[in-house]
């Protein structure tokens, strides 16, 4: 139901994000193609908004309505906001081609800070002997916790449904993935709905950094972001990014040495627990490489 606020605005969902250009659902008013006050464009797929309808189906964002979260990735001097008010992340991988440990690591933690689950999703599962390769790849993150759900995209994507359903779901992943190939099996009609928005912005000039929320039923929905080839962390303090690995995250503060660098001091609780085989070596060192890559040190 759309809702007026009794001054010529209502309310509705961003659904489009297309640089400074943004499609909002309006409900019974339908969808309305929007810019912004000013140069403001700090708005994400998902996110709630009060917007004033001009004409022809446009409007003008006035205000955002409060998030309960907001998930980024940022280097130093940007930042990209993907999607707001999600209750989780898909991260997609790939038998083939390769996928990068690290990348996903960092989506892992950004989702962490964010307070939402991960799910990791392995595509392409046909590719056994590419699958078994990247199943072993995948080894140090489940023995920290995380789920494995895998899957063919282009053969059948039922594995996948119980996960999605009340949810609503942030799709991330390289390029290469299959992310567009997943979108497509679950939504038929995504190809249409892109070329329909395509129209609303000009032909599609917008499209190179889309992101878009579809609707799979009443109670959930997926937001598919651009393929991306890293991941910036800037916006993380080197607390958050070490809280975000759940087998490290309890073991914090309870090393001999409040300045413990997690490396060979006596008495660290992280690497004691790498000897006794609790915590997989392999990502205590991805943790200090993304630490000092983000600028932290130890």
């Amino acid at each position: 139901m759309t809702v007026s606020t009794g001054d010529g605005v209502v309310s509705g969902q961003i659904v489009g994000a297309y640089g400074r250009h943004y499609l909002v659902d309006a409900a019974e008013l339908g969808m309305v193609e929007c810019v912004t006050r000013g140069r403001r464009h700090d708005y994400a797929c998902g996110d709630q908004v009060h917007l004033r309808i001009a004409s022809n189906r446009q409007g003008v964002i006035e205000a955002l309505l409060p998030r309960h979260n907001l998930l980024q990735r940022a280097d130093r001097h940007h930042s990209k906001l993907l999607a707001a008010n999600a209750t989780q992340v898909i991260a997609l991988v790939a038998a083939e081609p390769s996928f990068s440990q690290e990348i996903l690591t960092r989506i892992a933690c950004a989702a962490s800070a964010t307070g939402l689950r991960l799910q990791i999703v392995l595509n392409k599962a046909d590719l056994q002997q590419a699958a078994d390769a990247a199943r072993q790849q995948l080894a140090p993150l489940l023995h920290a916790g995380y789920a494995l759900t895998v899957m063919s995209a282009k053969q059948d994507i039922a594995a996948l449904l119980p996960l999605l359903e009340g949810q609503t779901s942030v799709l991330v992943g390289q390029s290469g993935m299959g992310k567009s190939t997943l979108i497509n099996a679950l939504i038929p009609d995504a190809q249409a709905r892109v070329g329909e928005i395509s129209s609303f912005l000009d032909s599609g000039r917008h499209t190179t950094t889309r992101s878009f929320l579809y609707r799979l039923n009443a109670h959930s929905a997926i937001i598919d972001t651009p393929g991306l080839q890293h991941f910036g962390l800037a916006h993380l303090d080197a607390l958050d990014i070490q809280r975000s690995f759940p087998e490290v995250a309890p073991l914090l503060g309870h090393c001999r040495f409040n300045d413990c660098r997690h490396r060979s001091e006596p008495g660290c609780a992280i690497t004691e627990a790498v000897t006794r085989g609790e915590v997989a070596a392999e990502r205590v060192k991805m943790m200090q490489r993304i630490l000092a890559a983000e600028g932290h040190r130890l």
